[in-house]
């Protein structure tokens, strides 16, 4: 699937590669700042602002409404691509933009202000937590990494659609990459923990680390930790409407 075009003539749309019809021109999104969050009837909306609020991310309207929209294409093209094994949007953004969201305040504290931040989301499937990262932090720059080409070619259209110019994508296995260093490698639901250190080892940057999205903490996967890999903090989170449990595993290169 190509990437997104913009049309000669017409800077206010996209084109989007549709499954049954071909290319379709839709509006693209709304400049930073201008965008406004669906108010009233939309429950989708009213929950995202809820767990913003909850999570201490609120007070970036443009943000949010780029996340619902996102929340639209991850579902458009989940009826022809299996990117998510979650089906209904309002679900999809309880379990998916919600606990992606969570991360955030524990990067903001470990990361340095300003831009210049790398941001490597290994097996990244449908862009969870890379694009939700993108989006509420446009200083990083974040690259989504996955051996599927459709899940690749997606998240390409979603940084088209909703102008990220600091989101890539790559369809690669992640060892074999060939791109500058990062200052975070993350996963969520991609590897045990031995196996993601292992095969993104060698793109961390000086003083790097690496975030783990885990349920209940794995006391097993820590335990089976290469003497070279630190586990130094294991901290819990709390998605808001979420009853499950949620935890951060940071580790570091000894």
């Amino acid at each position: 699937m190509s990437a997104p075009q913009v049309p000669s003539g017409n800077p206010s749309f996209v084109q989007m590669a549709d499954s049954n019809s071909g290319a379709r021109t839709v509006p693209a999104p709304p400049e930073p700042g201008s965008a406004s969050l669906p108010r009233g009837d939309s429950a989708r909306a009213e929950t995202l602002r809820t767990g913003m609020v909850a999570l201490g991310l609120q007070g970036d309207e443009a943000a949010a409404a780029g996340l619902l929209a996102y929340l639209d294409l991850l579902s458009k093209w989940n009826r022809h691509y299996n990117l998510s094994a979650v089906r209904d949007p309002q679900q999809m953004l309880q379990v998916h933009l919600l606990d992606c969201l969570a991360v955030l305040p524990a990067l903001d504290r470990r990361l340095p202000a300003g831009t210049g931040v790398r941001i490597l989301d290994a097996g990244s499937g449908g862009g969870l937590p890379g694009v939700v990262l993108a989006l509420l932090r446009p200083h990083w720059q974040v690259c989504c990494v996955d051996t599927v080409a459709k899940k690749a070619a997606f998240i390409r259209q979603v940084a088209g659609e909703l102008n990220l110019k600091n989101l890539s994508a790559e369809h690669a296995r992640v060892e074999s990459l060939a791109l500058p260093p990062f200052d975070v490698a993350v996963s969520r639901a991609f590897a045990s923990l031995s196996d993601f250190c292992t095969l993104t080892r060698r793109h961390l940057a000086p003083g790097g680390v690496w975030l783990a999205m885990k349920g209940r903490a794995p006391d097993e996967e820590i335990a089976a930790l290469p003497a070279n890999i630190a586990v130094f903090h294991v901290e819990q989170l709390q998605v808001p409407g979420l009853d499950a449990q949620r935890c951060l595993v940071w580790m570091r290169p000894r």
